[in-house]
């Protein structure tokens, strides 16, 4: 008899707990979820409400209609959904510009407009969130109301830099609805004329002449 000693056998496999499996799955739902929404983004942007149908957007995310039926309702549950995404990307871009700038200072409020800019440009929640909102009329859905979270922002900056005495302006509400309706518009003008590619340097414009009608010069 040899005086080798067989080596242990290797531990039986154990099986997943409940809890690991539930996370697993949760964490499934979550990525199908966002592939859901970022395909919705896409042809929601290119499309259209109207004419976006629940195939459209599973095809263009690579599942079937009943896996985007699984996690909504209908269309206008995706476009509800989408446009809070909207909402939430605009924050998340501006976030940046809030942490570095100087809530005192007119350049501040450059900053957000020109990275506002370039969400419109670049990015497809953004691109599908403002045209989401133009079509409201065809959404049978609990839609955001719009840009008034955008208004409070640009209203508080521009009452910091009124305060401090680095902006020329009566009203600083008033002055945070004209940017913000200058700023969609731009973005508005450029995405029909443009395809967008010229947003940034149009909203640039904007730039140019708030500075020069109010920022104070020392």
């Amino acid at each position: 008899m040899s005086n080798e000693r067989k080596a242990p056998l290797p531990p039986l496999p154990t099986a997943a707990s409940s809890d690991d499996t539930s996370h697993l799955k949760q964490e499934r739902a979550i990525h199908t979820r966002r592939t859901i929404l970022h395909a919705a983004a896409s042809v929601f942007a290119d499309t259209g409400f109207p004419a976006v149908t629940i195939k459209d957007v599973a095809d263009k995310a690579e599942l079937t209609k009943g896996a985007v039926y699984f996690h909504f309702a209908n269309k206008e549950a995706i476009a509800v959904a989408v446009a809070d995404e909207f909402y939430r990307r605009l924050n998340e871009i501006i976030a940046p510009v809030l942490e570095d700038g100087d809530p005192a200072s007119p350049q501040t409020v450059v900053d957000v407009l020109t990275a506002v800019a370039c969400g419109f440009r670049d990015d497809d929640y953004i691109k599908a969130g403002s045209r989401l909102q133009i079509e409201r009329p065809y959404i049978k859905g609990d839609m955001p109301i719009p840009y008034v979270g955008f208004t409070d922002l640009l209203t508080e900056l521009l009452e910091n830099c009124h305060k401090a005495g680095t902006l020329r302006t009566a009203d600083p509400a008033a002055l945070a609805r004209v940017l913000r309706a200058a700023l969609f518009g731009a973005q508005h003008i450029s995405w029909v004329q443009a395809d967008r590619q010229d947003v940034v340097e149009r909203v640039q414009e904007i730039v140019d002449v708030f500075l020069a009608t109010h920022e104070t010069v020392y």
